[in-house]
């Protein structure tokens, strides 16, 4: 673990001082204190996950927490550390509180048998050096009232409901529905713990910027049943020209293809209405196919969810690899010197999917491809391709095309997404 100043010691956090720990990630990132809706949002962070650095006299200096996910990988799931919460007060940066931390939540979730950590970077430059890699990209759009879907047949016989959304009435059909939605995709965690599921309803007016209350559209079949929802506000907004009320959709997921189109066909044609911002999408995502122009939506790139690969050789055997592979691999780790050195990822045969396992294994052949383990978790979904990160110089390619045939056996044909910020 990270050596820390004189006086510093990191501890963990009882109830008795979750106040404390919220209000060093209020200072951190500028939140204005609100007793009421500390009283409606829940504390999410599982008290045997929450930790902090403790500075002279006893105040928090600064504080993190992680969530037990599983994390959908390329064929199958592994165990996974969801880093959150982290936060250094203002008047106690440059101090390395930050390095001893991560040090920390390492060795914590190493402990716990998690190999692999993923998170949202607030700030893109900071995780980079401690490991972390981006490893799935998101496209947001601003799309015009009804701007023209492609037609999918079945759409029509869907029928959609309105109701304002309720966490007592509606956290299990949510639940369910993004559970269901997400199967097989890389990337789209779960929320594992109640506060979480609950989280996602609960809707404070104090977060509405002039809003609605938050709005729950429902996509059902012949039958009664969900085949899809969606999270939405509108914002009352009149001009000289007459209404153009902005519709934020704030997270949206589908079972099928006519469901995807009844979805949004209703999402786009609200009345009163002028915009729809969609929520992040994968880069797969139906919606992109379906828009007869995606131009008027000025898609928006950012990064989605960065992994760090803290165990390498169970992360690697975790997931599938959709061609087979014989290769070594140097690799670096500055946190993580178990992770260093050569391996030789070796495929089985191929299973009942047509993708196959690797067994990982040490090795003193020499190596066909140098990577850092930041480069190994920006690939660990199948959304970063190894011959990419070759061709950008951050792979070290010894053996020609070493870099085509580990990108091939890397790659998934579905885009990794976590479709929520956690």
């Amino acid at each position: 673990m990270t050596t820390l100043p004189d006086g510093y010691r990191t501890i963990e956090i009882g109830e008795d001082r979750q106040e404390e720990f919220q209000a060093v990630d209020r200072l951190a990132f500028a939140w204005p204190p609100d007793p009421d809706v500390d009283a409606e949002v829940p504390f999410t962070v599982p008290f045997d996950r929450a930790m902090a650095v403790e500075g002279p006299g006893g105040r928090l200096a600064a504080v993190h927490g992680s969530y037990p996910f599983t994390l959908p990988v390329p064929g199958g799931v592994v165990p996974c550390a969801g880093l959150t919460w982290v936060g250094v007060r203002p008047d106690e940066r440059r101090r390395g509180l930050l390095t001893s931390m991560i040090a920390t939540h390492v060795e914590r979730s190493l402990a716990r048998r998690e190999p692999v950590s993923a998170l949202f970077a607030a700030e893109q430059g900071i995780y980079g050096r401690f490991g972390y890699g981006c490893a799935a990209d998101a496209v947001r759009l601003t799309l015009p009232r009804r701007a023209a879907l492609r037609p999918v047949p079945g759409s029509d016989a869907l029928t959609v409901e309105l109701a304002t959304a309720d966490a007592d009435l509606h956290e299990d059909l949510v639940d369910r529905l993004h559970v269901a939605a997400g199967a097989g995709r890389p990337g789209w965690v779960a929320r594992t713990t109640p506060a979480l599921r609950r989280r996602i309803l609960v809707d404070p007016p104090q977060w509405r910027a002039g809003g609605e209350p938050m709005q729950l559209a429902t996509v059902r079949g012949s039958g009664g049943g969900p085949r899809a929802f969606a999270l939405l506000r509108r914002t009352s907004r009149w001009t000289e020209a007459g209404p153009e009320f902005p519709v934020d959709v704030l997270a949206a997921v589908a079972l099928d293809a006519p469901a995807t189109h009844r979805l949004w066909s209703f999402l786009l044609d609200l009345d009163l209405t002028s915009t729809v911002s969609t929520p992040k999408l994968a880069l797969d995502d139906p919606l992109l196919s379906l828009l007869v122009d995606q131009r008027p939506g000025r898609p928006r790139l950012e990064d989605n969810l960065w992994v760090r690969l803290l165990d390498l050789p169970a992360a690697l055997a975790g997931r599938r690899y959709l061609s087979p592979l014989d290769t070594v691999l140097e690799v670096t780790d500055a946190l993580v010197p178990a992770n260093a050195g050569r391996w030789r990822l070796r495929s089985h045969s191929p299973d009942d999917q047509g993708t196959w396992a690797l067994a990982v294994e040490r090795t003193d052949q020499d190596a066909q491809l140098r990577v850092d383990v930041r480069e190994l978790g920006a690939a660990y979904l199948g959304g970063r391709s190894l011959a990419g990160l070759v061709t950008a110089g951050l792979v070290e390619e010894r053996t020609p095309g070493a870099g085509a045939r580990a990108a091939a056996a890397f790659g998934w044909p579905v885009a990794p997404l976590c479709s929520w910020t956690f």
